[in-house]
């Protein structure tokens, strides 16, 4: 009988885990070589490519998925067994990892979430922020089960990773009661000059909202740009500043900033995606996500202006 090493199965999941041998051979309190010298052999015993190197950065074979999923189970059950020996309740919650993008609105994630940890089933959430690429460096290796984006995954990625349509809202324009009420007639020409927190140029939003001011002819004052949406709305609370936000969340955003709508438009919408490893999705809580998008956060959405998109898009 053929017996598995689990020292290097260890070895492998860390690295795996960390996304690369320097900071796996942190952890482990190892030197880098003989970290690497140990997946080899892991390698060769099993006969299979788990990880190949992309430029700077390790990578995941189709075969090393697999491992990692597997050691991922052992771990968690080895982690689960000490607990059960100690005497403490141990309950086999579903782990749902998620990677947010910076641009999509917290208030949006939360709705989108909120029934993975309230639910009769409730699963055991963790959350990355942080740029898409980064995320789904995460996500190919396998460290997350979903990001969650304001743009379908990029054509040119190595790896494959597909993009499922959660939905999409109009957008609508915000600020503290004082200056609604300056603003609020004449909408949207009574934008011209008003001071705007607008998201960071290089997002979808930004770009979208550009396109709009032209098409209208009229150019707020920029007062600041975000990378983090909620940031934004906080200092829009401050009530110095207009701001935009999906009008999917406009009485959650009205409530937690208190703040009132000025208008709304529907030729600024912004889309909101699952990206995941998998073209058809089996993770009940990555499943559970796309229901509740459909069914509650985007229910309302103007579906006469909707473009129709494909389920899955291949982002490799």
């Amino acid at each position: 009988m053929e017996w598995l090493n689990y020292h290097h199965l260890f070895y492998f999941w860390t690295v795996a885990r960390e996304g690369g041998v320097s900071k796996a051979a942190e952890v482990l309190r190892l030197a880098q070589p003989t970290v690497s010298a140990q997946i080899k052999q892991f390698e060769r015993a099993l006969g299979q490519d788990l990880l190949e190197r992309r430029g700077r950065r390790v990578v995941l074979t189709e075969a090393g998925r697999i491992v990692f999923h597997y050691a991922d189970d052992i771990f968690t059950l080895g982690r689960e067994l000490q607990e059960t020996l100690k005497g403490r309740p141990t309950g086999r919650a579903v782990k749902l990892r998620v990677g947010v993008a910076n641009a999509v609105p917290k208030l949006i994630v939360y709705r989108l979430l909120r029934p993975a940890i309230e639910g009769s089933e409730a699963m055991q959430l963790t959350c990355h922020e942080g740029q898409p690429d980064q995320l789904l460096v995460l996500l190919a290796t396998h460290a997350l089960d979903v990001v969650i984006s304001d743009a379908p995954a990029p054509s040119h990625l190595h790896v494959k990773v597909f993009s499922h349509l959660l939905g999409e809202s109009s957008t609508t324009f915000f600020a503290a009661p004082a200056l609604a009420r300056k603003v609020r007639q004449g909408f949207p020409r009574s934008l011209q000059d008003v001071p705007m927190l607008l998201p960071t140029p290089a997002t979808v939003f930004r770009h979208a909202l550009e396109q709009w001011f032209d098409a209208i002819q009229i150019h707020p004052k920029i007062g600041g740009e975000f990378e983090d949406s909620a940031l934004m709305k906080a200092f829009g609370e401050a009530g110095t500043a207009v701001f935009p936000a999906p009008t999917a969340i406009a009485p959650e955003v009205c409530r937690h900033y208190g703040v009132v709508a000025i208008g709304r438009t529907d030729e600024v919408r912004e889309r909101y995606y699952a990206l995941s490893a998998e073209r058809r999705v089996t993770h009940p809580g990555v499943a559970a996500l796309s229901q509740t998008a459909r069914a509650d956060v985007f229910a309302l959405r103007t579906r006469a202006r909707r473009t129709p998109a494909p389920p899955a898009q291949r982002g490799a």
